[in-house]
């Protein structure tokens, strides 16, 4: 029986009612964000504060990951109009740093890379466009080249868990020394990019393969790493099996820039968009006092 659920997790609802703009921009322009279909959290925080981060290519998954709630099975065409509708609802809530992830689609040639290379060349084509971070895929080679020539600003690709525990919570197309790969050869593209993973902790790791899978990254050349604690968002999803206490956060996010990643953002309710923005722009600590119990 999985413990309950500890103080620091709470989360509260911001009290003006912002995010009630970002969750009708996004309904009128009938865009999916992550933050809805993966049950994140942040979603009140981030909304209330003016972002989201919008998923690409529907709200059907082709995979089905053990952590994950988003739907999964045989998704529709893509929509040749998404990138356009994307843009339009960022010009309207006048956002200045937009995250562009997808579902996964095994089912395309190109595992729908040209849809972020739409995006992004849409949101570049704003009179006032905002950073770009995308949330991509295991895409190699030619996808991952493809999305990497349309300029993002910051490329991430999750991680998720430790190597020993990959099997058992990620998809079986997953895998973590292709994940690593995509990260490697995303900067081997572009020398330049920086480039960010994240992974959850509560899932059974043990300390000693969360130092490993930090440094397996740093090796990988990514700067931004997010540390965050696994909440289970199904009763089908994999249980937690323990639940990670700030100062453990707080002390594996020194560990991190201490092993000289650019940005770490480690905390309970910490997710790979959260406080995108500013670890983007190169914050080393990102947070003084850990969120989601700070």
């Amino acid at each position: 029986m999985e413990a309950r659920k500890p103080e620091w997790l709470k989360v509260r609802r911001p009290g003006d009612g912002s995010w009630g703009a970002v969750r009708r921009a996004l309904g009128d322009g009938g865009l999916h964000t992550v933050c809805e279909e993966a049950r994140c959290p942040n979603r009140a925080e981030c909304w209330g504060a003016g972002t989201a981060t919008l998923l690409l290519l529907g709200d059907v998954c082709t995979r089905g990951c053990a952590f994950c709630s988003v739907a999964r099975g045989t998704p529709a065409p893509p929509d040749p109009d998404e990138a356009a509708r994307a843009a339009r609802c960022v010009e309207r809530l006048g956002l200045d740093y937009v995250v562009l992830t997808s579902v996964s689609r095994d089912d395309l040639p190109d595992g729908g890379a040209s849809v972020f290379v739409r995006a992004i060349a849409a949101l570049r084509s704003l009179p006032r466009h905002p950073d770009v971070e995308v949330l991509v895929p295991d895409y190699l080679g030619e996808p991952l080249a493809a999305v990497i020539g349309a300029g993002p600003d910051v490329l991430a690709h999750n991680v998720e868990t430790v190597r020993r525990l990959t099997p058992l919570v990620r998809h079986w197309r997953c895998g973590y020394d292709r994940s690593l790969a995509t990260l490697a050869e995303a900067r081997r593209v572009a020398p330049g990019l920086r480039t960010k993973s994240s992974v959850l902790l509560g899932l059974g790791e043990t300390p000693d393969e969360v130092r490993q899978t930090m440094r397996d990254l740093r090796g990988a050349g990514v700067g931004v790493v997010v540390l965050g604690q696994y909440l289970r968002p199904t009763r089908e999803s994999a249980p937690v099996a323990r639940w990670v206490a700030p100062g453990e956060f707080e002390a594996l996010r020194c560990e991190g820039l201490a092993l000289g990643f650019d940005a770490v953002v480690a905390a309970p309710l910490a997710r790979s968009s959260y406080h995108a923005r500013d670890a983007a722009r190169g914050a080393r600590g990102v947070f003084d006092t850990p969120p989601g119990g700070a």
